[in-house]
């Protein structure tokens, strides 16, 4: 008997400092969410041409009611978690993104998609339930009122260019390259910043559109002024000053 391999596995990329990845690795169901990997950060599939097609639905038939509540409550705790965590997330989808899988990728402060993805969207309501993961509230937020009630009633499903269109994803990929590929390029751009900057400037505009702006910009000042007496603005100042490019250590 083999050894099975994770169903989702965290690992560092070779030659980009500050870039990781939490890969998804269930290629038999698409990556459908399971109560198994419910405790996993995702930026992108090993599957060959899926992302996520949201619930497994083989497993969700043979969950009584409470199973399913007791599913959707740790579901909507993994994805706040993700959506509130202090570092840039970014969400490669090469393949289809749907129900949940979207609601995954709704958390994550960019979604890049690979030009050949067809399937982005949310199909609940042609399953008689609705998004239960955050879709209803996320997608709004996102793309508008009016959009979203479109995209969710319809339960239609979207090529990479409509969703581009339509604001649910940031980029799309060239022909030539996969979302992956371009995710780790926006990646390594990102990680350039000092840490600890990315950290303050994402808390900073993660709260600027639910409060009264004068009470954002004190938010704005309380997240700048810890930046004033780190060791990585001191750094940048030199480097600039030395005409080099800065190395943050995240101090």
């Amino acid at each position: 008997m083999g050894v099975e391999s994770p169903q989702a596995y965290f690992h560092k990329v070779v030659n980009a400092k500050g870039v990781y990845c939490i890969a998804l690795n269930r290629p038999k169901s698409k990556n459908a969410i399971s109560m198994k990997i419910l405790s996993v950060l995702i930026f992108y599939s090993t599957a060959p041409g899926s992302f996520c097609a949201g619930a497994d639905l083989i497993e969700r038939r043979s969950m009584t009611d409470e199973q399913v509540r007791n599913f959707l409550t740790q579901l909507r705790a993994v994805f706040s978690r993700i959506e509130s965590m202090t570092f840039a997330t970014i969400c490669a989808i090469d393949g289809p993104a749907l129900g949940g899988g979207l609601e995954l990728a709704l958390t994550c402060d960019f979604r890049i998609c690979a030009r050949d993805v067809t399937k982005i969207g949310f199909p609940e309501a042609k399953l008689g339930i609705i998004p239960g993961a955050g879709g209803t509230q996320r997608a709004p937020r996102l793309i508008g009122m009016t959009k979203a009630k479109e995209l969710i009633f319809t339960g239609r499903s979207l090529t990479a260019l409509d969703a581009l269109d339509l604001g649910l994803v940031d980029y799309v990929a060239d022909a030539s390259s996969t979302a992956y590929e371009r995710a780790l390029r926006l990646a390594l751009e990102i990680a350039q910043s000092a840490p600890l900057a990315l950290r303050a400037a994402k808390v900073a505009i993660s709260r600027s559109c639910e409060l009264p702006l004068e009470s954002a910009l004190d938010h704005e000042r309380k997240c700048y002024e810890p930046l004033l007496g780190t060791k990585d603005r001191v750094e940048a100042l030199d480097a600039f000053r030395e005409k080099r490019s800065p190395v943050f250590i995240g101090q």
